[in-house]
């Protein structure tokens, strides 16, 4: 009796093992109903590393009633008299906007186009997972010209780490130069080969390394490298600080040199630049996290050089040239396609531009269009929006009197530059109701009073600030 009841026990432990393991593997090969697609690498050859799809989230925002419209007459009475605030200056815009029904809940010059500073941001987000897909990487190769020669190709990855990189402690989990160098020092010794001559391919991108409208120092400060397609650590010369190089692809190629050297290989020195032939063979290749992940990565952290990365892909996805130019048209073109492109004018990814000019009613319309649940593959840029008081740059804020019970209710992105403060998210209100809103004052004198008052009308727009 004892025997049968363990060969009961054992058998029944079995199945149950079965059972996990077989749901385990239909899970991980076809994700959830209605999950993206795993696409291709933006650059590189259309191969694909060998991975189980990815499963996205479900929406940041899961479906609820929606609670009844807030009072107009009292929205826009206690806005009206919060957007008086001095400290906003004598420049200043606002809509509210009922995300389900699209209504314009309340607006003061909701179609004047003001200097957005990094909301832009949100445009280059809509525009990237629209263009590229959600569940894109992108790669970074090292392809062979002919025995003996080898080039390090940049795919437009700005997040590439370099090997002084502390990669453990980041989220999403960036492609490694160490790894592409490993890789490749591997297949080089399979074939037998123990010296190379290195060159590079940058070419994805062109044009001026800088924008219109970018102040000189911005690179020097470390506000943003030049733009290139292969870099690493995001040009920054100590992944932990701020000075950058003055040529990004040079130093990350003199970098992949230094690290095949360790794993073996010789490389002459002085490696130049070199266009990769569309027919030379791949060695060996990293990729880049999905571009829903990179999408989060650059809302929540403001992350300026991987808006720049994003948009020049865009550009090259359209059609359009690697370029600032390509990037104003194509990024334009992809909103377009969506219904949002008016009241936007960009010439930048990042918003550092001073020329870019986006109206209040266009942030909340691209905020809202996220926001939908008819639009899954731009939930990404909801799940990255700054949560006020706890993350990104918003963290630091919302622990005043009149603003601190919007913390953890309000979803936003921050955009600051001299004289520039602008917010643009959404929230529920009180009742319910889930709105998107645009704060733009683009003459401000007193930027910390700015920022409190932008937060306050946030704060009041949740239906939880003061009246």
């Amino acid at each position: 009796m004892v025997r049968r009841e363990r060969l009961v026990a054992v058998t029944t432990l079995a199945l149950l093992q079965l059972f996990v393991c077989a749901a385990g593997a239909y899970f991980l090969t076809r994700g959830e109903p209605g999950s993206p697609r795993a696409k291709p690498p933006v650059a590189g050859s259309p191969r694909t590393s060998p991975s189980a799809a990815i499963v996205t989230a479900g929406p940041v925002l899961a479906a609820a009633p929606d609670g009844p419209l807030p009072a107009k007459g009292t929205l826009a009475s206690r806005l009206s008299r919060a957007l008086g605030d001095s400290a906003l200056g004598g420049s200043v815009g606002a809509v509210v906007v009922d995300v389900a029904g699209g209504g314009t809940l309340y607006g003061s010059r909701a179609d004047t186009g003001l200097t957005p500073a990094s909301t832009t941001k949100v445009a280059t987000a809509v525009a990237a997972l629209t263009s590229l897909g959600p569940d894109t990487r992108v790669a970074t190769r090292v392809v062979q010209r002919k025995p003996g020669e080898i080039i390090l190709v940049g795919g437009g990855d700005p997040t590439l780490a370099g090997p002084r990189a502390n990669l453990s402690a980041s989220y999403p989990r960036f492609a490694s130069l160490a790894m592409l160098a490993s890789r490749t020092a591997q297949a080089l010794k399979a074939a037998g080969v123990s010296s190379v001559r290195l060159s590079y391919d940058d070419s994805l991108f062109s044009g001026p390394r800088t924008a219109p409208g970018w102040k000189p120092g911005y690179v020097p400060e470390g506000s943003v490298a030049p733009v290139t397609a292969l870099t690493i650590d995001e040009g920054r010369q100590d992944p932990r600080g701020s000075a950058r190089y003055a040529d990004p692809p040079r130093s990350a190629t003199e970098a992949f040199a230094s690290l095949l050297r360790r794993g073996g290989i010789k490389v002459a020195k002085s490696p130049g630049r070199s266009g990769a032939p569309a027919a030379a063979r791949e060695v060996a290749r990293v990729e880049s996290p999905p571009v829903y992940e990179l999408v989060e990565h650059m809302l929540t952290q403001s992350d300026n050089d991987l808006a720049e990365g994003l948009a020049h892909l865009v550009a090259v996805k359209e059609g359009a040239p690697g370029t600032f130019t390509g990037v104003a048209r194509a990024v334009t073109g992809t909103l377009k396609r969506l219904g949002v492109a008016g009241g936007v004018t960009v010439f930048d990814g990042s918003g550092l531009s001073t020329r870019n000019r986006i109206t209040p009613a266009a942030l909340a319309r691209l905020i809202a269009l996220s926001a939908s649940p008819a639009n899954p593959r731009l939930h990404a840029v909801i799940s990255g929006l700054p949560i006020a008081g706890f993350t990104g740059t918003l963290g630091h804020r919302y622990d005043k009197k009149d603003s601190k019970s919007a913390a953890g209710v309000v979803r936003a992105k921050t955009g600051t530059l001299n004289g520039v403060n602008t917010l643009t998210g959404l929230s529920r209100t009180a009742d319910g109701r889930l709105v998107a809103f645009a704060f733009m004052a683009d003459k401000v004198s007193d930027p910390d009073g700015a920022v409190a008052a932008l937060d306050r009308l946030a704060a009041l727009v949740s239906g939880c600030g003061c009246p």
